[in-house]
């Protein structure tokens, strides 16, 4: 692909070299980077307060309607910059290549391997019921290993895996609805509108069981990350986001229905395990098995798909930047090996000193920071920047990105009054981003984002 220089209107028709993901992987990926434990595990708490079944669905429903502003601005950002790295590219295009950097070490250095391990940890815990006496920790590490030796053997094996991993994953869940709607025992809850839900629906409840249920839904981006391995990305990208993004959605609102409609609500107000608890009351004494056993499955998918997208990061940055350079280097199946191995050591670290809990706590306020810049730099760029050429231009713009925004800054501000020390820690780290960024800058004089200087020139941003 053709460097777009700074300013040039012309908009480069090749796609770039090692382009092998197609639009369903790319949406396997998005979806399995979505559905981990959060819908398993959110909805005792949830119902604790707003006992109403309309009210819970469209709980739900509301936060996959802000993914999809947020699918929409990341869509238009994507196929105007496409390149591998999520907000490390949008950020340094949007606004400055410090500001970039700021976010891809966030992400290349625990954003990615704290989830990770979180998973791994959930997957040891779950595995405890498909294989008694097995130990956590050891089925933990052991599900990290082997999806990073997947992700090491190519782009063309990791395909493969996710995309089966990710189709079983959602063909259990399919399973357990139907099961849940056919052999459950109803409970006399309803799903239609009712006068007393408006008060559930506008109190402070609702608002904060939003932000938890923002948290399950995170992960609709992660197409972005891969943007330089993906076929036709300036069409591809929106269609993986959007797709991805509803496929879950609806996934989310059906299995809640299940959840309200098998198992009474005063078993599950509460309750962390709610899966389990609804698979007990459908499939009797081994429900709990069984549950296990697919959300397991589905976490395979989920590590799968971070353990692939993560490290594009750090290649990416690597490309830039001289200090970096060893992370983007390449096996000849396309595999980053170094950045890949960088991400497993880290999460394997954090699973053997049991960090990565502390370690998401303080992240989450950074995430969130850098996808409110993101999204507002889609607003910013139609504002200084209307002559870029746009491939895709952000579904009902400006009211979806404004949405999105809106509901970020209440995440941030539920963070920071909530919980101020984490808060502060992840501003902490953002700034300790920005001291690393000054230091390359200084000792190397790197080819940052602005100078068009990658080693993959045709993915290369230019500074606007």
């Amino acid at each position: 692909m053709a460097a777009m220089e700074t300013g040039s209107a012309a908009w480069p028709g090749r796609l770039p070299r090692g382009s092998t993901v197609s639009v369903v992987v790319a949406t396997a990926i998005v979806v399995a980077d979505m559905v981990g434990v959060g819908v398993f595990t959110s909805l005792g708490f949830q119902v604790k307060d707003i006992p109403s079944g309309f009210a819970i669905l469209l709980l739900w429903t509301v936060g996959g309607i802000v993914a999809l502003c947020g699918v929409f601005s990341y869509s238009e950002l994507g196929a105007m910059f496409p390149r591998s790295s999520g907000e490390y590219n949008f950020l340094s295009r949007a606004f400055h290549p410090a500001f970039g950097f700021l976010a891809g070490w966030v992400s290349a250095t625990v954003g990615f391997a704290a989830p990770v391990a979180l998973a791994a940890m959930a997957f040891g815990e779950y595995g405890k019921s498909v294989i008694p006496g097995a130990p956590p920790l050891a089925l933990a590490v052991g599900a990290v290993w082997l999806v990073s030796i997947v992700q090491l053997s190519g782009v063309r094996h990791s395909s493969t895996f996710q995309l089966v991993s990710t189709i079983l994953k959602v063909v259990l869940i399919v399973a357990f609805l139907i099961a849940g709607f056919v052999v459950g025992t109803p409970q006399p809850v309803s799903f239609a509108p009712h006068i007393s839900d408006i008060g559930y629906v506008s109190g402070a409840p609702f608002a904060i069981g939003l932000v938890f249920v923002m948290y399950s839904f995170s992960g609709w981006n992660a197409a972005t990350y891969i943007i330089g391995e993906m076929h036709t990305p300036q069409q591809n990208l929106p269609r993986a986001l959007l797709a991805g993004t509803l496929i879950v959605l609806v996934l989310y609102v059906a299995l809640n229905a299940v959840f309200l409609h098998t198992t009474p609500i005063d078993k599950l107000a509460g309750q962390l395990d709610v899966a389990r608890i609804a698979g007990s009351a459908i499939f009797g004494e081994i429900g709990g098995r069984i549950v296990g056993a697919m959300i397991c499955i589905g976490l395979v998918s989920s590590i799968s798909a971070m353990m692939w997208i993560g490290p594009r990061v750090m290649m990416t940055m690597g490309e830039d930047i001289p200090a970096l350079r060893l992370f983007a280097r390449k096996s000849s199946q396309g595999a980053p090996v170094y950045a890949i191995v960088f991400q497993l050591a880290v999460a394997s670290l954090m699973l053997f000193t049991r960090s990565f809990e502390a370690v998401l706590d303080f992240i989450q306020f950074a995430l969130l920071f850098c996808s409110f810049f993101t999204v507002l730099g889609v607003i910013k760029l139609r504002i200084t920047r209307p002559d870029l050429p746009r491939p895709y231009r952000a579904w009902g713009y400006p009211v979806t990105p404004v949405v999105f925004l809106l509901v970020t800054l209440f995440m941030m501000y539920y963070l920071v009054v909530d919980r101020p020390l984490q808060s502060f820690l992840g501003v902490l780290i953002m700034v300790s981003g920005l001291l690393i960024y000054a230091v390359f800058r200084k000792r190397d004089g790197a080819a940052t984002p602005s100078s068009g200087h990658s080693k993959s020139p045709g993915n290369s941003p230019g500074r606007e």
